[in-house]
């Protein structure tokens, strides 16, 4: 079993929050939302309820982080830390919008 270090745990951490976030709210997901939601209402499908519920998204997303940082972590981690520095941003700004 890998061991990940404590930098890397963070760095997926971030990621999975900013993935989950785009799939589960974000505005520029929102056409592929609706389209699946169109055949797969959330009310009645496990697919269209995991694009409303996020810890429930967040545990798919981390889990594919994972695999892939096993499976290939040189290109996992250029991506996860993208996506890592997009949740800070974001984050960051949030915070200074209050």
């Amino acid at each position: 079993m890998s061991q990940f270090s404590t930098l890397q745990i963070i760095l997926l951490g971030l990621a999975t929050y900013r993935t989950t976030r785009f799939f589960t709210r974000d505005t520029l997901f929102n056409p592929v939302r609706n389209w699946i939601w169109k055949k797969r209402p959330p009310e009645k499908t496990f697919t269209g309820y995991l694009l409303t519920c996020e810890w429930c998204t967040s545990v798919w997303v981390a889990s594919g982080y994972i695999l892939s940082a096993i499976i290939i972590p040189e290109v996992t981690y250029i991506v996860v830390t993208i996506s890592a520095l997009s949740a800070i941003a974001g984050l960051l700004t949030a915070y200074e919008d209050k």
